[in-house]
């Protein structure tokens, strides 16, 4: 089905755009592009594309992380970012692997002009097999982790993450597996919490350690929530939101955001 729709918008995404003028636009207004990224096929406006502010964050992920095709979750988790810099707490992001994200993030917010800690959790040897659930093994999970190790798709060398984080203050970087780590997390409140870690039990396991210090209004951000294939990571998310009573918004690109209630 997914290649179905690829292949129809690759054929008619022209005819798409030369009918795209009858589409509740204003008058003379015209949309020249779409964005086709991130598993999202869209007209509407990604303007935020062009923002320098953005582009120099993105730039800096890129230096961080050679993937240059995350444009729409990079920019959804800049924005949770910007919104949690407003809030009581520190940072977190488990999962970091060379940093791509929390590069963007850093930049984009000026991290050294701010005071709060940014704590950095990853295995940095990928998926520990002891936290996979039997079905992710069925769904292959392990398989893909030794793939993407073999293609150096994740990261290995801490030093080199390290050094990429050297020019800001307050970088915290903790190796090892979630959730045998989480306590070196000395962080009484958080503000921000991002989960890429492509596993379910440590996604679980993360959320539900951190939310009682999440501060009202704080925002947790899951990359892989509603991302095909990640079934698993998605049940055991909203088991949690469920407990908290709070629901998770899914996103067509994949992530998830969960915001802690000011009540």
């Amino acid at each position: 089905m997914i290649a179905k729709l690829a292949s129809y918008f690759q054929k008619g995404g022209n005819l798409l755009l030369k009918n795209v003028v009858g589409l509740n636009l204003l008058p003379g207004e015209t949309s020249q592009t779409f964005y086709a990224d991130d598993g999202l096929w869209t007209l509407h406006n990604h303007d935020f594309m062009q923002d320098e502010k953005y582009r120099n964050a993105y730039e800096r992920g890129v230096q961080a992380c050679s993937n240059n095709r995350m444009y729409w979750r990079v920019h959804t988790a800049l924005w949770a970012a910007s919104v949690a810099q407003h809030v009581a707490g520190d940072f977190v992001e488990c999962g970091v692997n060379r940093g791509f994200v929390s590069s963007a993030v850093m930049t984009y917010l000026d991290w050294n002009r701010l005071t709060k800690s940014f704590y950095l959790l990853d295995t940095f040897g990928g998926i520990d097999a002891r936290f996979v659930t039997e079905e992710e093994k069925a769904g292959g999970v392990l398989t893909k982790n030794d793939r993407v190790l073999a293609m150096g798709g994740y990261a290995t060398d801490v030093e080199a993450v390290r050094a990429n984080f050297q020019e800001w203050d307050r970088v915290h970087i903790i190796q090892g597996t979630v959730p045998e780590t989480l306590e070196q997390v000395p962080a009484e409140q958080i503000a921000y919490l991002h989960i890429d870690m492509n596993n379910a039990t440590p996604e679980a396991a993360a959320t539900d350690y951190f939310w009682p210090k999440m501060s009202p209004g704080g925002v947790i951000l899951y990359d892989d929530y509603a991302y095909v294939g990640y079934t698993p990571q998605k049940k055991a998310i909203d088991a949690l939101a469920a407990k908290y009573n709070v629901p998770v918004l899914s996103l067509p690109t994949g992530q998830g955001i969960l915001i802690k209630p000011c009540i």
